[in-house]
């Protein structure tokens, strides 16, 4: 029996690299351990014993590693006033240390997250650095949100080493959460982003470096030597062979299409296809822009039919020269058209008549002239982003700042349209592919999320993850009400899902703009619980007697069963969205996990090997989670695990 019980702890990484060596390397692997001198062997000339090589070192980056492999023992549990249609939505809003919910959020999110975003602390000297406590984290997490936040300053003598520790755990699991086609997003600016760039090398690997976006933000005139306005994003794949395997092909909207579409069906319609006046009028609506506007590549586009805005003036030869060299027939005269010295630009006379019978090729008066390649704007109206760009800071706040009553209660908020762009640009198949921030501050990229939704008709989900840091008592944020940053971060996705369903009413019943809010803790039983800090020597032994009698009679102070209930879903790997319900069977309770209603816990007492037979009997889970307390008799645990083996029906204990 003891083989099926829940242990009450996060992932153990260390074990799920030694399975994957394990996959990769069978010989190097004993009895669960890694055999270190086989696996040696095995690397051949490949192993570099030399001590003299270059390396990224600093104070406490072995505690780090460690930390990063130490599993929690918490648990996140559901806040349901402070939640958001918790009945229906398929977002998340986590309350806690991000480390330890990173951790927590392992056993069911693993390689589930298409895309991370977060903007991190720019270890400015005076941003929140958060210290971890390896001994004892949840205490270590409460001790530091009951009090004011403490700051990195540069006199402390490990300014750059405090800064790294705090990152590289936090990087390691997340990179475990990514997908295989997954990407992670870091905004950053010149004080650390040499060692992110390091620490990421480390991490993701160098070969799965993308770029380092430039954000030109805004100029600051009382800079001293040079205005220092830009910010950095760095990019990383989780997996850069897939995404080469897999040809994915990111793209974004160019620059004002969306603008063109509009102006494009407001003078069709204007004209009743007047296609003259059409071409006109959109020739004035380019004319409007400044020369240095983004837009301005799309004023090219100066034709005008049925099918919006073209240029017929493409290049129809092969690049480069040498290309093949066939008949292709004028519709006209019937005649063979001029062939370019280069050679045809489509490999063959059937590739050839595909893009004719498209109308993406334009022919001249006769044979003579040589044919053009024609490019419609609504059909290419998608372009690789660029690393530079520009994101004004001071819109962004004012746009924030509208959400709450234009009250100035955060600084220095990210652009939504920014983030927008991110998650538009790798989530471009629309599905409910996961995005997550760990370091959430003002929800930014929850309020991206729900905005892309709404004009594209997408499903994406969010998970954000913010510590309760305190806000200052002398500030808008503290005076308005909001006691903690998370406050904020949760008013903020409240309040702009209704703004974007006011605005969107054609995708208002189908919008998903909710969140369940789940509070990182302490776990809910004494026998998953670590923490034996400040117990006398009586308490322990008492804690340990409960422990070796598997005892859930008493949960702690102020817990509920719906938390434990909880607790099972993070320990098990169910995700934290997943519905559930509560049933009877012959007077007991069962909660049922799913739609269909594929894992079923029970906590009640007293049961009875005709409960469970009565429960196989009636419904068909595929796995059933008892409490250790719910059998009274040992022959009705015999009995019940015969009748969930002959059923096929997985069971475990905690």
């Amino acid at each position: 029996m003891s083989n099926d019980k829940l242990d009450g702890k996060s992932l153990d990484n260390v074990k799920m690299r030694i399975e994957e060596l394990k996959a990769m390397f069978p010989e190097a692997v004993n009895e669960g351990r890694l055999d270190y001198d086989a696996f040696m062997t095995l690397l051949g000339d490949e192993f570099d014993n030399d001590h003299e090589k270059y390396r990224f070192e600093w104070k406490g980056k072995q505690d780090s590693i460690k930390l990063a492999q130490k599993r929690s023992s918490a648990t996140l549990r559901p806040s349901f006033d402070d939640s958001k249609d918790w009945e229906k939505t398929k977002n998340l809003y986590i309350e806690g240390d991000n480390l330890e919910v990173l951790k927590l959020l392992q056993q069911g999110y693993l390689r589930q997250v298409k895309m991370i975003y977060i903007d991190p602390p720019y270890n400015t000297g005076n941003d929140f650095v958060y210290k971890d406590d390896f001994k004892d984290p949840i205490a270590g997490y409460k001790q530091a949100t009951g009090q004011a936040m403490r700051a990195n300053p540069e006199t402390a003598g490990r300014y750059h080493s405090n800064w790294l520790s705090m990152m590289y755990p936090r990087l390691k699991i997340a990179k475990t959460l990514l997908r295989d086609d997954g990407v992670i997003f870091i905004s950053i600016d010149d004080n650390e982003v040499h060692n992110l760039r390091k620490i990421c090398d480390e991490v993701f690997g160098e070969e799965n470096f993308v770029a380092c976006l430039v954000y030109d933000k805004n100029r600051k005139n009382d800079a001293k030597y040079f205005s220092v306005g830009h910010e950095y994003m760095l990019v990383y794949f989780r997996n850069a062979s897939k995404i080469t395997e897999t040809g994915i092909v990111f793209r974004a909207s160019k620059e004002g299409i969306d603008e063109v579409k509009a102006k494009f069906e407001h003078l069709r319609k204007l004209h009743n296809n007047d296609w003259v006046k059409v071409n006109e009028g959109l020739k004035a609506f380019y004319a409007s822009w400044p020369e240095n506007d983004e837009r301005k590549p799309l004023s090219r586009f100066t034709r005008v039919d049925e099918k919006g805005p073209y240029r017929d003036d493409g290049n129809i030869s092969w690049p480069g020269g040498g290309g093949p060299k066939y008949d292709v027939l004028h519709p006209i005269t019937g005649r063979a058209c001029k062939c370019p010295d280069a050679g045809w630009r489509f490999p063959n006379p059937q590739r050839m008549q595909e893009e004719i019978n498209s109308g993406r090729v334009v022919f001249g008066v006769d044979e003579n002239t040589l044919p053009r390649i024609r490019r419609n704007l609504f059909e290419s109206d998608t372009q690789v982003m660029k690393s530079v760009t520009f994101s004004y800071a001071q819109t962004a706040t004012m746009e924030f700042n509208k959400i709450f009553d234009n009250i100035r209660i955060f600084e220095n908020p990210k652009s939504v349209d920014d983030i927008k762009k991110l998650v538009a640009y790798v989530t471009e198949n629309k599905g409910d592919d996961l995005i997550l921030d760990f370091f959430s501050g003002s929800s930014t990229t929850a309020h991206a999320v729900m905005q892309l939704n709404a004009e594209d008709g997408g499903s994406r989900r969010f998970i954000m993850v913010q510590i309760p840091e305190k806000t200052d008592e002398a500030s808008e944020a503290f005076k308005a009400g909001y006691k903690t940053i998370a406050d904020i971060g949760k008013e903020r996705i409240r309040r702009a899902g209704e703004k974007i369903k006011g605005e969107s009413s054609l995708l208002a019943p189908t919008l998903d703009t909710g969140f369940r809010v789940f509070k990182l803790d302490s776990s809910n039983l004494k026998k998953w619980d670590d923490d034996f800090a400040g117990m006398t020597r009586e308490q322990q032994s008492g804690t340990l007697l409960d422990r070796m009698h598997g005892s859930l009679e008493e949960l702690k102070t102020g817990r509920r069963e719906i938390d434990v209930v909880y607790e099972i879903f993070v320990k098990y790997g169910v995700p934290l969205t997943e519905t559930l319900s509560e049933l009877t069977v012959d007077g007991k309770k069962f909660y049922a996990v799913g739609e269909d209603g594929y894992i079923f816990i029970c906590l009640d007492k007293d049961l009875t090997v005709d409960t469970v037979e009565d429960l196989i009997k009636d419904y068909t889970p595929g796995t059933v989670i008892f409490a250790e307390r719910c059998f009274k008799e040992d022959d009705d645990i015999t009995n019940a695990l015969l009748a969930l083996q002959k059923a096929e029906i997985e069971f475990r204990w905690i």
